[in-house]
């Protein structure tokens, strides 16, 4: 099998990367930038893991998805939210998860970067593309879903001559599932970059930082990145 990754360097893309490449020919992975806040930070931590597989490593600029977007992930005129643990808990209000989804959405983003990745998949003639959807993710963002990755199939059937289809490796997993799965593959997380902003250390506080920590904790395990970086976590 042949494939290509979307490889945004997130603990989900990393992960998933590794698990792919042990039972599929890998050729190529993908990264855009499309004026997110991390777009540097990113783009540096995705050449290092694909370094680490031997993969080439193409960045795709998407100027124009940065100049329709207003949200907190592109526009530095917007806070970007801070919750706490206790705001992902189980238990706690839902609205606050999806007014933070809500302040960093893109328009259209996993739709967009699926098609182009699809179209450089059938000119390679791979059969697959790489995404790193969770579970987790899938009850704030839809478009990280499992019926979403069912509707892409479905679509790129018809729109590639050699029906192009979706690798979602952890897309029944939470995050903590994700870490585990990644100690056993080995992948590479201390080249993993989930803040959504783009400085030398995480800020701990966005939503995506603060579902990496909740899942380390709950795994047990000292955050490889944090370990690099020389920061004490558990």
């Amino acid at each position: 099998m042949t494939a290509i990754a979307l490889l945004s360097s997130g603990l989900d893309s990393v992960t998933s990367l590794a698990i792919a490449q042990r039972e599929t020919d890998v050729r190529l992975a993908l990264i855009f930038d499309y004026g997110q806040r991390a777009a540097a930070r990113e783009i540096e931590y995705s050449r290092k893991v694909a370094e680490k597989y031997g993969l080439e490593h193409k960045v795709i600029s998407l100027p124009w998805l940065k100049d329709i977007t207003a949200t907190s992930l592109v526009s530095k005129e917007m806070d970007v939210p801070e919750v706490s643990i206790q705001d992902i808990a189980e238990e706690s209000d839902p609205d606050i998860t999806r007014d933070s989804a809500k302040k960093v959405w893109v328009p259209n983003r996993n739709g967009v970067m699926i098609n182009i990745a699809a179209s450089y998949a059938e000119s390679m003639d791979c059969k697959y593309v790489i995404v790193g959807f969770n579970n987790e993710e899938a009850v704030t963002f839809p478009d990280n879903s499992i019926a979403y990755l069912d509707s892409l199939d479905k679509c790129l059937g018809y729109s590639t001559l050699n029906g192009v289809k979706m690798m979602a490796p952890v897309a029944g997993l939470d995050k903590q599932g994700i870490i585990l799965k990644a100690l056993e593959t080995e992948a590479p997380l201390e080249w993993s970059w989930s803040c959504y902003h783009g400085e030398e250390v995480p800020c701990g506080v966005c939503e995506s930082c603060t579902r990496r920590m909740r899942a380390f904790m709950q795994a047990g395990i000292t955050d490889p990145l944090m370990a690099r970086l020389g920061i004490l976590t558990i």
